[in-house]
């Protein structure tokens, strides 16, 4: 079997190398045409993303870049700290969540998949697909071709490859909110060693940590109206600066002192999510990553959920007995999961889940569980563990009957 996969940041590289270690060949194609990455956006890696990586081998090179955090404290507008508790599994250097940019963990993951010998095409802008009764033939906007056995679509939110296999799905949906990111060195919040501390701001939430080598990185959710495409690339970064800082100043934590001391290194975005995709595949295409599933940045699990998917779907190819079998394997255990947090993330910001992602998800349940018989919360994880155990065989389910 040949897959080809189509966008090389996280879920695509991911998706490569857990492919790779079951014996799976596929190809990258990146649009982009070099390794260059401006200095973005950061995130956290939280264990269950650290554990996927270990699935196929990784964490170690993930490990390399960024830092570790162990703790979180929640600080309140006051001052008052409410709250600081442990995160991951600090005993295991590998477990522990993970602060790093964006950018980095992508290039970590291309770096590790080039090591290993697998194909990354920069310079391949998606345009189109064919499918038929032996393959699935990817067509460029350079005029080359590609042709495999299976197609991943790992582009992103903006997904070119979504608009094949499910030509109805709706645009990514504003989520309420306006999220800027920074980085300083000239700022000397409270802080320690592996901490991340969350301000509950009262017009705003922040969060921010200390790397080792002295700088913030700090994020701000804000709520407002929508940006437009014109807004956030006309807007400097001091003027960003100058809008936040009064929103932050009235209250007694290091909001304001971190943001007036951050230079060039600030940008916006707007939260979004995908209310729902009805359709993750067709015969020979699939979605993953946000592709199929973006959730707003609310829950910090974005990039986990993707790595999650590489290692269940390269494991359902492995064990399936045939690709249709793998494939509906793939969607009925990842999409309660996904889905959950998509709803979760969605109430965390300033709108309610909406309707129709509610009754996707209750939809899903119906099909996938009996009445009363959903797992607990130490079952949820007991269950994701064996799924993600690359030396765990996956369950097939019973097909749908789509």
């Amino acid at each position: 079997m040949r897959i080809l996969i189509i966008g090389g940041g996280i879920a695509g590289s991911a998706a490569a190398l857990a492919l790779d270690k079951a014996g799976i060949a596929a190809t990258v194609h990146e649009a982009h045409p070099d390794e260059g990455a401006d200095i973005g956006a950061f995130l956290t890696l939280a264990s269950n993303g650290m554990l996927a990586l270990a699935q196929f081998d990784a964490a170690e090179a993930v490990s390399r870049v960024g830092f570790d955090l162990t703790t979180m404290r929640i600080t309140g507008d006051t001052g008052t700290v409410v709250s600081t508790v442990p995160l991951g599994e600090a005993e295991d250097p590998l477990r522990r969540y993970r602060c790093l940019r964006r950018a980095e963990l992508a290039a970590a993951l291309r770096a590790e998949a080039v090591r290993r010998g697998i194909a990354v095409e920069h310079g391949k802008r998606f345009v189109s697909a064919e499918e038929d009764e032996e393959g699935v033939t990817a067509v460029f906007a350079d005029g080359s071709t590609a042709r495999g056995d299976l197609l991943l679509g790992a582009d992103g939110m903006r997904s070119a490859v979504r608009s094949l296999t499910d030509p109805d799905a709706a645009a990514p949906r504003y989520a309420g909110q306006r999220v800027f990111y920074g980085y300083t060195t000239d700022a000397a919040p409270p802080s320690e060693p592996g901490r991340i501390d969350m301000l509950r701001g009262s017009t705003a939430a922040m969060g921010y940590a200390v790397s080792p080598q002295g700088e913030t990185y700090w994020f701000a959710r804000v709520s407002g109206d929508e940006l437009s495409r014109a807004e956030i690339d006309g807007t400097t970064p001091t003027q960003w600066r100058d809008h936040l800082l009064p929103m932050l100043r009235p209250d007694a934590t290091a909001a304001a002192e971190i943001v007036a001391a951050t230079g060039e290194h600030l940008m916006v975005t707007n939260a979004s999510d995908l209310s729902t995709v009805t359709r993750w595949r067709t015969t020979r295409m699939l979605l993953i990553g946000d592709a199929a599933h973006a959730a707003s940045p609310a829950t910090g699990q974005g990039a986990s959920m993707a790595l999650e998917d590489a290692v269940v779907l390269a494991k359902s190819l492995r064990d399936a007995p045939s690709t249709e079998a793998a494939l509906e394997t793939y969607e009925q255990l990842r999409r309660p999961r996904v889905e959950r947090n998509i709803v979760t993330s969605a109430r965390l910001t300033t709108r309610k889940a909406p309707n129709r992602l509610r009754r996707t998800v209750r939809n899903y349940r119906a099909r996938f569980q009996k009445p009363g018989t959903g797992p607990s919360p130490s079952q949820a994880d007991d269950l994701l563990t064996a799924q993600l155990d690359w030396e765990s065989p996956l369950p097939v389910p019973a097909p749908s009957g789509n």
